[in-house]
């Protein structure tokens, strides 16, 4: 059984070592940018071995029953196709069979589910209109089976144009309610962008966010990360506008759990979202306190950039995870 929570096998002075190390965490998210490493993981039994602390197979199947795991635990789920930047029509249109065969399951077995994407996925590096149209495709067959898409947020390149499709989409005859973003509080502009969906009535999901990007557009210290995005935490939750709240970080869930009592914010206001993997320790509490919970839920063969995206965020998870490999 895997642990909640790496405590186990490290000192807390070496927990404090480690997250004291900056470059550390600029050297994984470098590393998911390396291709050469990215194929030999992917193919190899030792990299699937030790992704699996985070991605949840290599097949629908395999995280449908996750899904199904989730839910008779008292949480709802979100599904990802694991995969960035395609170049071609063809593997678009094949990255977006799979999330129409995902909304027919999940429809299908009654689950408590939705769907996350990229739109590097679905052709946006090559063809704008190509991919908004791939995406309002998917809006109406989550519309038509009573599901919702949720567009992610990739790189600060990107944030300007996810932002405005997902604007669009809201707006057509089967987009209302269908469709919602992810923002990411270290970026400045953030703040501006919360007000701008909540006057649209768009939901939205915040994160912190786990991209590197540059001190002129972003929060370069946690501390600063932090105190914003509790205070658009806070601004969402209040807003009238079902929103998912995602963090792990228990220190904050507690500040907004403290803002929900003395604001009588209602529990079904909002729900808390993590990671496949992460906090289920967490995650349990929540429900047992009687809020709602989600887990994001990632599959398939390409998932090395995100695996070493969750290394970046909490370096010492790579400690439980080499030791992990090597007991089995």
């Amino acid at each position: 059984m895997q642990s909640d929570s790496v405590g186990e096998y490290l000192s807390a002075n070496d927990a404090v070592a480690l997250r004291s190390q900056p470059l550390l965490r600029s050297a994984f998210i470098a590393l998911s940018q390396n291709r050469l490493l990215r194929r030999f993981a992917e193919r190899s039994s030792i990299g699937r071995r030790m992704s699996g602390r985070f991605v949840a197979g290599m097949s629908i199947d395999e995280a449908l029953a996750v899904c199904e795991r989730l839910n008779r635990e008292g949480i709802a789920a979100t599904l990802d196709a694991l995969g960035e930047s395609v170049t071609t029509e063809p593997e678009a249109r094949a990255s977006a069979d799979v999330y129409h065969r995902m909304l027919d399951a999940i429809a299908a077995r009654g689950l408590n589910a939705n769907v996350s994407l990229k739109l590097s996925q679905m052709g946006m590096d090559f063809d704008p209109d190509l991919a908004e149209k791939i995406v309002g495709e998917m809006v109406e067959h989550a519309s038509a089976v009573d599901s919702f898409v949720r567009i992610d947020m990739e790189g600060s390149p990107y944030t300007e144009a996810t932002i405005a499709m997902t604007e669009r989409l809201q707006t057509r005859g089967d987009g209302p309610g269908r469709v919602g973003t992810v923002l990411q509080a270290y970026l400045y502009r953030t703040e501006g962008d919360v007000e701008r969906l909540l006057r649209q009535g768009i939901r939205i999901r915040l994160c912190k966010g786990a991209y590197k990007e540059p001190p002129a557009i972003a929060f370069p210290d946690k501390p600063d990360v932090d105190a914003n995005y509790i205070k658009l935490a806070e601004r969402l939750m209040n807003s009238g506008v079902f929103c998912g709240i995602a963090t792990h970080d228990e220190a904050i869930v507690d500040k907004l759990l403290t803002f929900t009592r003395e604001h009588d914010v209602p529990q079904d206001a909002f729900e808390f979202q993590m990671l496949y993997g992460i906090r289920r320790d967490l995650q349990r509490r929540l429900i047992e306190l009687g809020f709602g919970v989600r887990v994001y839920v990632p599959f398939g063969p390409e998932w090395y950039p995100y695996f070493m995206r969750r290394l970046a965020e909490r370096p010492a998870n790579l400690f439980f995870l080499v030791k992990n490999a090597l007991k089995s």
